[in-house]
Formats: C-alpha cells, sequence, structure tokens
C-alpha cells in the first residue's frame, strides 16, 4: 500500500486499505487516543499516510497478542528513522522488498548478496535486512496473500542465515549460547536475524524454532556446556509460560537468561520481576546489548 504523502484519505478508504472497520477506527480514536486524523469543516475524518502506518502497526501489535488498551504505550517508545538519502541503502531496501513480494528469490538474493559482499554483516543487517524485515511486518495486516508473503520470506531468510550460522558454528568451541521460540509460530525472522549477528560475532549458536515448555530447557543445561539462554518471542505469552514455566525455569537454572522480540516490550516489568534480562525488540540493538552483558559478566 502506497499513497502520496499529502493525500488525505476519507475513514471508508482507510478501512478499505487496512482491512480495519471504520467503526474500529472510530473507537481507536475516541476511546484509546490512538489516532488523530484530521477534520473537516463538516466533521468528516481524513486520514493522512502518516495515519495509515499507525493503523498498520497497531494492527501488528494486536496480531502479536498484545490488549488494545497497551498499544499506545509500545507505540510511544522511538522509532529508528529512515533516510531516504543513504544511498544505496534507501534503494536496496525497496527493491529486497519487491523482489521477496513477487516471490522472486534470484533478485533478492542478487540485492542480499551485493550487501552481504560490500559491507559488514552488521550495517547489512542494520541498513538492509532488518529495516526491510520490519516493512514488511508492517505490510501484514491480515490481508489475503500475507501468509503466503510472510511463509515465502520467513523461508528465504531463514535458509540464508542459517547456512551462515553453520558456517560460523564450525569455527567457534567456545561454550555455546541457546536461543528458543517461545512462540507457536516457527516463523520467526527477527530471532534468525539476531543469531545470524551473535555467531558472527564469535558466538556458538544452537536453536530451537518450534516452542517448547520453557521449564524442559533445563535438561539442555545439564546436558550441555551453555554460556547463556536467549529467548525469542513475537507474541503476548500465555498465562501458563508466565506464571509456571518461566518461573520454574528460573528456579532451576543458573545461567544467564535474556528476552528478545517484542513480546520483551509486552512483559518487561514481568520479566524483569523473574530475573529475566529483557533487551531491545530491534535484532541489532538487542544483539549490542546482550554481546556487551556477556563481555562484562
Amino acid at each position: 500500500m502506497s499513497i502520496a504523502a499529502a493525500e488525505l484519505l476519507p475513514i471508508r478508504e482507510v478501512a478499505r486499505l487496512t482491512g480495519v472497520t471504520a467503526v474500529t477506527l472510530r473507537a481507536w480514536e475516541r476511546r484509546y487516543g490512538l489516532i488523530q486524523p484530521h477534520r473537516t469543516p463538516k466533521g468528516h475524518r481524513l486520514y493522512t499516510a502518516d495515519n495509515v502506518e499507525q493503523i498498520q502497526t497497531i494492527v501488528a501489535w494486536l496480531g502479536r497478542g498484545v490488549a488494545v488498551g497497551q498499544v499506545r504505550e509500545l507505540m510511544s517508545r522511538p522509532a529508528a528513522q529512515d533516510s531516504a538519502g543513504d544511498s544505496p541503502w534507501s534503494e536496496w531496501r525497496q527493491s529486497l522488498v519487491n523482489a521477496l513480494i513477487a516471490f522472486d528469490s534470484q533478485r533478492a538474493d542478487l540485492i542480499y548478496n551485493t550487501a552481504m559482499s560490500g559491507y559488514s554483516v552488521q550495517q547489512s543487517c542494520e541498513r538492509l535486512l532488518e529495516p526491510t524485515i520490519a516493512a514488511l511486518e508492517q505490510r501484514w495486516t491480515g490481508q489475503f496473500g500475507d501468509e503466503l508473503e510472510k511463509a515465502f520470506v520467513c523461508t528465504w531468510l531463514r535458509g540464508r542465515l542459517a547456512s551462515r550460522v553453520y558456517q560460523n558454528n564450525c569455527q567457534q568451541h567456545r561454550h555455546a549460547l541457546l536461543m528458543v521460540n517461545l512462540s507457536n509460530d516457527s516463523r520467526q525472522p527477527g530471532m534468525w536475524l539476531l543469531a545470524m549477528l551473535l555467531s558472527h560475532g564469535g558466538r556458538h549458536m544452537e536453536l530451537l524454532d518450534w516452542c517448547v515448555p520453557a521449564a524442559e530447557l533445563t535438561l539442555i543445561s545439564e546436558r550441555r556446556d551453555l554460556q547463556a539462554l536467549i529467548l525469542y518471542g513475537s507474541h503476548a505469552l500465555t498465562s501458563e509460560q508466565l506464571r509456571r514455566e518461566l518461573p520454574s525455569l528460573m528456579q532451576q537454572t543458573n545461567l544467564a537468561v535474556y528476552f528478545a522480540g517484542p513480546a520483551s516490550l509486552i512483559h518487561h516489568r514481568e520479566l524483569e520481576a523473574l530475573g529475566i534480562e529483557p533487551v531491545p525488540e530491534a535484532p541489532c540493538s538487542a544483539y549490542a546489548c546482550i554481546v556487551k552483558d556477556l563481555r562484562s559478566a
């Protein structure tokens, strides 16, 4: 979806573009103060491109299991600024998005390989892959075709990053970091970006893509030398995870435990109370936080 920055859209058109009904849009405005559209002299609502992006962000948070009353706090955090003049990155980002939604893996590979061969892994993640994934996740608001696009993108990205993690692991012999997905959805591009960054930074990475009871993770630490445990969640955790599984895990492990992904924002206070370190949602920021903490340990 693309509209001109100066274009104002009526509520019926915004509802069509975003899949959010006009009734819901009015409720978000009146009850929660989430959207503030312009008004005509007769009181009709008109929405800007920024308003539409805000609506897509709200839909994304709700899709992660966040209550609508909590969304405003999550949206108030500082957002990364995307400079339109940071060539070649801005052009590559748009080209990569276009290639992926066209299901063109060869074109996507060309952009990915060009960035990875010409720049550092951290630069490529921070300025190409991370913002591309963020743009695509904002695009996926439950419309027809979103599931197919997400499956294609996550399969493509996982294949490229998993091979890098494997190659790096072959050269690393220090204690491993275990990263575990605690969301039922195994498609977690942010988790693989973070894993690849940690792997490139000299950490041996073990990953579990599929959700398992958190309390069972102590079995791995009993049988394998681990330096730390990184939990990853893209959706709100269940009451079972928060009240039983994670407390049980923390009672039985002596490892440093971090929590990454959007759920680290959703449950920031609860995680800290359990002794789990929530790290920033963005993979590149999470990487810097974890590495700094491990170095000082």
